[in-house]
């Protein structure tokens, strides 16, 4: 294991503002990993389209058949290979993924918390090809990250930061500043 890695994993639900964090984080220094584009990814050798519902049943497929740390398992590689003494991971979903990452670096686990009015709001802006059309398919997705261990990551977090009445500034100075403090 190569302790010197500080590998910061963000979690919360989607929409929370975890790639808010992991984007702007770059800017010192921190490598940036995300969970979601090993999937994309896996989508594009298989060339499946990447609508939520398409990404979200190619997650379950790779838990089913690799174990529920497979995701991690896709990204294991790009932070060993990292330049970076910190690795921001955005989107773990569950502990099986964090443990996966713990035989490579230090882990942390910072989680993101937004209701979902704010989450909404949020995904909506963002225009990703897994955006959610209305409510009833953000209370599905909900269900599954729920469904593969979101909630024990969340509820097992380092840390917390709640991202209801933040500015984008703010939700980033927090992270900082508690990854500033991992980093001691």
């Amino acid at each position: 294991m190569n302790v010197s890695k500080l590998i910061v994993c963000l979690t919360g639900m989607p929409g929370a503002g975890k790639t808010t964090i992991a984007e702007a984080l770059k800017s010192k220094g921190f490598d940036k990993v995300t969970m979601g584009d090993a999937v994309r990814a896996e989508a594009a050798i298989r060339k499946i389209d990447p609508t939520g519902t398409n990404l979200g049943k190619l997650m379950l497929e790779l838990r089913e058949k690799n174990g529920p740390g497979a995701v991690a398992e896709l990204v294991k590689d790009q932070i060993i290979n990292s330049k970076s003494d910190v690795i921001i991971i955005d989107g773990v979903r569950s502990l099986a993924e964090v443990n996966v990452l713990k035989d490579i670096g230090t882990v942390k686990v910072l989680a993101i918390h937004a209701s979902g009015e704010k989450r909404f709001k949020f995904l909506t802006g963002r225009g990703r090809s897994d955006t959610p059309s209305d409510r009833n398919y953000m209370a599905k997705r909900d269900s599954r990250e729920i469904g593969v261990g979101m909630s024990e990551s969340i509820a097992l977090a380092d840390e917390t930061i709640s991202n209801n009445n933040l500015t984008i500034e703010q939700l980033v100075d927090a992270a900082y500043n508690v990854i500033k403090g991992w980093m001691k």
